[in-house]
């Protein structure tokens, strides 16, 4: 018998379809291709890989489609000793998407959601016994809202954090699903999102990790959620804490992380890598300082840019460990 959940993953998979290119293609343009791999991906599946390779029980919640790709996705989880609660779906495929990586490493994305905007919340509600253990839910946005709201349901009953990757944000976001989150890691575009959204407050995505940090901290207040980590890329990432709230241990209400020198290739799940590890050092590192577990996370999102992939380029906790001692 598997060990009882002590993260929850509610999420999207998505199977992935990666060109390697030396550039994006311009408008009507068709180039050569120097590389090609598929492999799983959506946000859900590769934070809860992430995090089960960080050596935490791990339970995924998801939808996919009565198809080949399905068959794949529970064959792949299976394989990862990740404990996946799925449901089938006869109306909708599994999630794919196609992904283009340049030489810098960057990427363009789109993706056909498929099975994962139609997660039953009566599906998620029936999890609820997954929850009894968990000590952290990780939910995303490439789900639909209600699903996602289901799951926050039952993590507060639980009492466990509530962790949201506001990705990609949902046109119809609410700001209860914010106040119900412990956490939230925006990466700078959505952090702008949000804030033109429930802080009326335009600001330019490219600018913000160079911002003062008292600027920064101003501007992420502005959201309701007592703390929020926002990952800034080659920047490292920024966390911010309510004034006057719980600041999970920090001595400060703020702070910068630098981001760690790596060989990067490819960012195409970065900032997964980040969330699923961030969750996973919650409980791996319960009873430190945040700072710690955010560090962790920081180091894992730099490694996965040294892999081709998605959940394939997530690292373990021992190669975190072993590339950044100390």
């Amino acid at each position: 018998m598997s060990a009882p959940a002590q993260v929850v993953v509610v999420g999207s998979y998505n199977h992935d379809h990666v060109w390697q290119v030396d550039r994006f293609c311009r408008p009507g343009e068709t180039r050569r291709a120097h590389g090609f791999v598929a492999g799983p991906g959506g946000k859900g599946f590769n934070q809860a890989v992430a995090c089960v390779r960080q050596g935490v029980a791990t339970t995924f919640v998801g939808a996919i489609g009565d198809d080949p790709l399905g068959t794949t996705a529970r064959a792949l989880a299976d394989a990862e000793g990740l404990h996946g609660r799925w449901q089938i779906r006869d109306d909708a495929p599994t999630g794919a998407a196609g992904i283009l990586v340049d030489a810098a490493g960057q990427n363009q994305i789109v993706v056909a959601l498929g099975a994962n905007e139609r997660l039953d919340p009566a599906f998620v509600r029936a999890q609820r016994g997954a929850f009894a253990d968990a000590r952290v839910l990780l939910v995303q946005l490439e789900n639909n809202l209600d699903a996602v709201d289901a799951a926050l349901d039952l993590a507060g009953v639980a009492g466990a954090t509530c962790v949201l990757n506001p990705a990609p944000v949902h046109a119809d976001l609410a700001a209860d699903t914010l106040r119900r989150c412990d956490l939230v890691t925006p990466n700078e575009t959505e952090l702008a999102l949000l804030l033109a959204r429930f802080a009326g407050t335009e600001v330019d995505a490219d600018a913000l990790a160079t911002l003062p940090d008292a600027e920064l901290h101003a501007l992420a207040r502005r959201l309701p959620v007592p703390c929020v980590v926002i990952t800034l890329g080659r920047h490292g990432c920024f966390v911010s804490h309510a004034e006057d709230g719980d600041r999970l241990g920090d001595a400060v209400a703020r702070y910068r992380l630098p981001a760690e020198a790596v060989r990067a290739i490819d960012t195409t799940a970065a900032g997964d890598a980040f969330s699923g590890a961030l969750a996973a050092a919650l409980v791996r590192l319960a009873g430190r300082p945040l700072i710690e577990a955010v560090r962790h996370a920081n180091r894992a999102a730099a490694l996965s840019t040294e892999r081709v992939g998605a959940a394939r380029a997530m690292p373990h906790w021992e190669e975190v460990r072993a590339r950044f001692p100390g």
